[in-house]
């Protein structure tokens, strides 16, 4: 084997998952354009944006789902479509909208699982309770499942994910219905999964803190990859304060501020936002030569939201 092919082989083994050039429509609307990234093996990945920007199609395409209209998909060096039931066999994938059965205990819903996978005897029992210690709900594999908290439930939708034994664990917006306290109790089950047992997970989220957790991001925007990189890189592509100044005419005030500082605003319906580096010596500048044109103003390091705002114009959420 050459040096060149062995370099190739051990890339793409460090590569669980890669998307290039990923086209999907619905008749003339376009749900995913050109979208490209790669997910590292034993990584937690996420795809962040708001509802109505794609994640949920591209969570369908990568859970095998749906077909791609264009481009290609690898999973573990496997074509997402010529290796279908291959890929299936390593992915444990958990939908953002339950998919436990209430009236069912706990291990019933793990073993009907199960066997739709193909696991029978003591090859089913040894998953199911491998499963229930991993998420640590042993104790409770024999409570109908609609007796069980919100943040249990979403542990034994995990614990069916994860009764496989997939390599690529793929979850939908993981925390809905959670309370805060079950969301921070996902997470640290999710990192463990990470960092004792190697699993690469990828996570479609609209939760800028949930963001926060993932090693690395891509954010997608109607439809389109805007960034990728971790949540400290993203940040720091900013390269200064961000400050927000509300205005009873922020139209005029963003002309005012351009003509005196060379300097335009990003204007987000009442609201002015600027990235500045010394924001606080902007802010005593512009409040200096403002004052009676400035309702309030407020100085803060970058957040992904601000990466957002940054990579695409308008807000996460609503006035694009």
């Amino acid at each position: 084997m050459s040096e060149i092919a062995a370099v190739a082989i051990e890339h793409a083994a460090a590569q669980a998952v890669v998307v290039d050039s990923l086209q999907f429509s619905y008749g003339d609307r376009r749900a995913l354009s050109d979208v490209s990234f790669h997910v590292d093996s034993g990584e937690i990945f996420g795809v962040l944006g708001p509802n109505g920007g794609g994640k949920t199609t591209l969570f369908r395409i990568l859970s095998t789902l749906a077909d791609p209209h264009g481009g290609t998909v690898s999973v573990l060096g496997m074509d997402l479509i010529a290796d279908r039931s291959a890929i299936r066999s390593e992915l444990g994938v958990v939908f953002q909208n339950a998919s436990v059965d209430p009236k069912l205990t706990v291990t019933e819903n793990l073993r009907y699982h199960g066997l739709l996978y193909g696991l029978r005897a003591s090859a089913l029992r040894s998953a199911i309770d491998a499963a229930l210690e991993r998420l640590a709900i042993a104790d409770r594999a024999k409570d109908l499942v609609e007796t069980l908290s919100g943040g249990l439930r979403r542990r034994v939708e995990l614990a069916k994910g994860l009764l496989c034994d997939p390599r690529v664990l793929v979850l939908d917006e993981p925390s809905t219905g959670l309370d805060p306290g079950a969301r921070i109790d996902l997470w640290r089950y999710l990192t463990r999964l990470r960092d004792r047992d190697g699993t690469t997970i990828l996570v479609t989220t609209h939760l800028m803190d949930e963001a926060e957790q993932c090693d690395r991001l891509a954010i997608l925007d109607l439809g389109r990859i805007v960034a990728t990189g971790t949540p400290n890189e993203m940040r720091g592509r900013i390269g200064g304060d961000i400050i927000t100044i509300r205005s009873p005419d922020p139209e005029r005030l963003a002309e005012d501020i351009a003509t005196r500082f060379g300097h335009r605003p990003t204007h987000l319906g009442d609201l002015l936002r600027l990235e500045r580096p010394d924001g606080h010596v902007f802010v005593r500048q512009v409040v200096e030569a403002f004052s009676k044109d400035i309702a309030g103003v407020s100085l803060g390091k970058p957040t992904l939201e601000d990466v957002f705002v940054h990579e695409t114009g308008h807000r996460f959420w609503g006035d694009t």
